[in-house]
């Protein structure tokens, strides 16, 4: 009998991320001809920038169904126009489209290739330190300042590596999403999630700390015990990897050309620093400098430029690799649009109260264990529909927040609930711009990061509800 004979191909094969994205614009649509239309009334609030709801002043309105062209314009809609409580895609879509020119400048100069092939010489055995060193420093960003669209970025430069330190694609995803996903669970003096909840629910950011701080340690050393022991297990055996059969075009897309580089040369070391010191300014810009997507985009399409003529690009070289990095990530600019349709649509179908005015009359009366954890699946639900932490905290908190004084249980377990609850959805939630952004950028199929992350999915819930349990029975009883 022959063998030689490919074996049947799967009639089934999961949908792409914008098939995905487009059905859930459908789906939320149609719930906007079933679920009442309500809103809250709002005020200004100075403190936070921007309106908020009142709590107890909701109360039904007409109805305004999302039909067929809604559904075809809400893609559109994304990018200039995504509701109150999301910032304007269109400006996340352009960063990521210089990100593509600067990264598509550096590749061009030969740095990004000489240096991974540098960097896996001296690293020889000692491969596996680089997951807990980076998940760390990805943690460090998400704690203090809620690092999310800035490490799209990342994905691009470390998934290299890690396919050429034996790992795979997933490693490097999980190194960054993770990373950054369990520093934003565990926020500390994140100001668009922690500080920006803990005002909108009139209490200090300060407290709840120390618990937050346990949280953070916890879930970080059981994310990163579960990464390594992934990786290990691929570097020993490359058939375990999720993306095992995806892997030989990952390598001739990312890693290609390293085999031809055999020399690393003084203006390749060159064009890494400036390109590091590129990443060191956007840190410091974001973090102290007051700067948002258009002055990083500036800034990399400064450094792109600046880059090109260090590493000797020719005119038309450099606009070449530029214009080619960038349409590299035109794909994933489109999903960024398509992720922020969802929110278009439920919110010009003024179902987002009516859901938050559902989830505030599940709580009323129940004990205080019960309570706190019913009030962290209640902002699970929500943070589907609004993967913004800033955006959830403003609507969310002056709500739900206020429940908790009649439940005896302190606001700033709430505030914690809520950061928990964001911090694990967006870990997979496929209306979050980052994620399926990143995904898109490294490319692995939506469907394998699920069954890569269900079981820290899992991990991560228990934690955090075994925390806030304990947290609650800690805590005394508020006055």
């Amino acid at each position: 009998m022959s063998t030689s004979e490919p074996p049947p191909a799967s009639r089934f094969q999961f949908p792409s991320a914008f098939t995905i994205l487009f059905a859930l614009i459908v789906i939320v649509a149609v719930l906007t001809w079933i679920i009442p239309a309500g809103q809250y009334e709002r005020v200004a609030s100075d403190i936070l920038g921007k309106d908020v709801p009142v709590a107890g002043t909701y109360a039904p309105m007409d109805a305004d169904p999302q039909g067929f062209f809604d559904v075809i314009l809400a893609p559109i809609a994304g990018f200039y126009d995504p509701g109150s409580y999301t910032a304007n895609a269109i400006d996340v879509a352009l960063f990521v489209l210089m990100i593509g020119g600067f990264l598509g400048v550096v590749t061009a100069t030969g740095a990004i290739d000489a240096g991974i092939k540098r960097a896996m010489a001296r690293l020889k055995g000692r491969e596996k330190w680089m997951i807990p060193i980076l998940m760390a420093l990805f943690a460090l960003g998400g704690t203090t300042e809620g690092m999310a669209e800035e490490t799209l970025v990342f994905y691009v430069l470390l998934t290299p590596v890690m396919i050429a330190a034996g790992y795979d694609a997933m490693t490097a995803v999980a190194v960054i999403l993770l990373g950054a996903g369990i520093g934003v669970l565990g926020s500390t003096v994140n100001a668009f999630s922690t500080v920006i909840a803990s005002d909108a629910a009139g209490v200090p950011f300060t407290d709840g700390l120390m618990l937050r701080l346990v949280l953070l340690a916890i879930t970080f050393a059981a994310t990163v015990a579960y990464v390594m022991r992934y990786a290990a297990r691929v570097k020993a055996d490359p058939s375990r990897s999720l993306v095992h059969n995806l892997h030989a075009g990952h390598v001739a897309h990312f890693v290609g050309t390293a085999t031809t580089v055999s020399v690393f040369t003084g203006l390749h070391k060159i064009v890494l620093i400036l390109a590091g010191l590129t990443f060191v300014v956007m840190i410091w810009g974001v973090s102290l400098g007051g700067w948002w997507m258009a002055e990083m985009s500036g800034l990399f399409l400064f450094a792109g430029i600046g880059i090109g003529i260090v590493g000797r690009l020719s005119e038309k070289g450099l606009v070449d690799a530029f214009v080619g990095g960038a349409r590299d990530l035109l794909g994933v600019a489109l999903i960024i649009g398509l992720a922020r349709g969802i929110v278009v649509v439920m919110d010009a179908g003024h179902i987002t109260d009516t859901i938050l005015h559902w989830a505030e009359g599940t709580v009323a009366g129940l004990n205080r264990v019960l309570f706190i954890n019913v009030m962290y699946w209640i902002e699970v639900v929500l943070s589907f529909f609004v993967p913004s932490t800033s955006g959830l905290a403003v609507l969310s908190m002056p709500i739900l927040a206020p429940v908790a004084d009649f439940a005896d249980v302190s606001r700033s377990l709430v505030v914690t609930a809520f950061q928990s609850a964001e911090g694990v959805v967006n870990l997979i939630t496929p209306t979050s711009a980052v994620v399926m952004g990143g995904l898109a950028i490294a490319k692995v199929p939506y469907e394998r990061w699920l069954r890569f992350v269900w079981p820290v999915i899992l991990g991560l819930t228990i934690i955090v509800m075994a925390t806030l349990s304990i947290g609650v029975l800690l805590q005394g009883t508020p006055t």
